[in-house]
């Protein structure tokens, strides 16, 4: 799933983006509103952890998400 859909249809995702990501609480959720640069941010900010692995992160939550095999990281 590119990007765009998943920014289009953060509402019904964000539930996935928070069983992936624990620590992220509602507002965050709310906030982000599908910007995947946020999403980003607050996962590094989060967890502690770099930019780098941030990324890598949500590429492979965004791969899991499009082929329907979304499962924690």
């Amino acid at each position: 799933m590119n990007w765009d859909r998943i920014e289009g249809n953060w509402k019904q995702i964000k539930g996935k983006a928070k069983e992936a990501w624990g620590n992220l609480t509602d507002d965050d959720l709310d906030r982000i509103a599908g910007k995947r640069d946020q999403l980003v941010g607050r996962i590094q900010e989060s967890y502690g952890i770099g930019r780098d692995e941030a990324e890598r992160q949500v590429s492979d939550w965004e791969t899991r998400v499009g082929d329907g095999t979304d499962r924690p990281l």
